[in-house]
């Protein structure tokens, strides 16, 4: 962490009436560390300084930082929230559906999406907890060398040898 982050943090929660205490200052720590983390992921981190720490301390920190803008969170898939410092840019997360590697975008790459949503249905959209799932360039060079239809969620081709079903396209029964 550097001085100037705890610094910023301690003023931070003075301005609202808050002490900076060592478990807070520990989770913020965490999370600055892990950068996408998910509570077990901070708790694993700040016990390896203070192992009487518990998960309701952390869920109870996490619940305050993000109350006062000091952390954001992100549902990145189906397990716990992750969660990252607020004073970063604001982004949207790509989240790889093979690998599992999260890019942050630059969240001005959603804003044709967001005003047409304003646009259309009124609706102001709040993306900072918008996390898109795909597949990363990594992952979709590797599927080019599989050969094309080998996509995630896509039933397995069965084509005859040659590629051909045939001059209708109809399919056969098996």
């Amino acid at each position: 962490m550097s001085s100037a982050h705890g610094t910023d943090w301690q003023a931070n929660l003075r301005e609202r009436g808050y002490r900076l205490t060592p478990q807070r200052q520990l989770v913020l720590e965490a999370v600055d560390t892990l950068e996408h983390a998910t509570p077990d992921e901070i708790l694993t981190e700040v016990r390896r300084t203070a192992s009487s720490v518990n998960i309701s301390t952390v869920y109870r920190t996490l619940e305050l930082l993000e109350e006062l803008g000091l952390v954001s969170h992100a549902h990145l898939g189906h397990g716990a929230p992750t969660y990252h410092l607020a004073d970063r840019h604001h982004h949207m997360h790509l989240v790889c559906r093979d690998c599992g590697s999260i890019i942050e975008a630059d969240i001005s790459v959603a804003d044709p999406l967001v005003d047409a949503l304003r646009e259309r249905f009124g609706f102001d959209t709040d993306m900072k907890h918008f996390a898109i799932f795909g597949r990363c360039a990594d992952c979709t060079a590797k599927a080019g060398e599989d050969g094309p239809g080998d996509r995630p969620g896509e039933p397995p081709r069965d084509e005859p040898a040659g590629g051909a079903r045939g001059s209708t396209g109809a399919e056969t029964p098996k």
